[in-house]
């Protein structure tokens, strides 16, 4: 797995971003997600969030699952606007992705969506559900160059879909 720049890592958010973007165009929540190859350069899969349950990074590990080897995902990077949710670490972890890049913090996002009932936020941040495993999982983020660009695409979003 080669290391990523802080280019790249703010590239590939970028482009994540973008794929929430879309998700949210569809009517979905505005979440993305990015598999990297060991490269650090070529995209193998992008996904938007689908809904409630299938989230983009958990959608998007489960697809990385059922397509490459281990040992290939073990050298792979998922690159997500926010940091997964306890959920979405644990598909992560289990399809055995070596690397997480995330934009924005979890608690980032819970300040934007509060108590809404589409966003019931779990407050366990990744690295402590990656820290349970038997395999480490290397976890970079936020990324401080883009948390606000990945903040931006939720502004009105929470609000325009009703509170609770």
């Amino acid at each position: 797995m080669s290391l990523l720049t802080d280019e790249q890592c703010t590239r590939h958010l970028r482009r994540a971003d973008g794929v929430a973007r879309r998700a949210m165009a569809m009517g979905r929540h505005p979440f993305g997600a990015l598999l990297l190859a060991p490269d650090g350069e070529t995209v193998l899969a992008e996904q938007g969030n689908i809904d409630t349950v299938n989230h983009a990074e958990s959608t998007l590990a489960r697809h990385a699952a059922a397509n490459y080897p281990g040992a290939y995902l073990a050298q792979c990077t998922l690159v997500t606007t926010f940091e997964p949710c306890a959920m979405c670490a644990g598909s992560i972890y289990w399809a055995g992705i070596g690397r997480v890049v995330y934009g924005a913090e979890e608690t980032a996002l819970l300040a934007l969506t509060g108590s809404h009932p589409e966003n019931p936020t779990l407050s366990l941040p990744c690295r402590e559900v990656f820290a349970r495993g038997q395999r480490a999982v290397e976890v970079i983020g936020p990324v401080p160059a883009v948390e606000a660009e990945m903040l931006a695409t939720h502004q009105g979003f929470w609000e325009a879909r009703g509170a609770a």
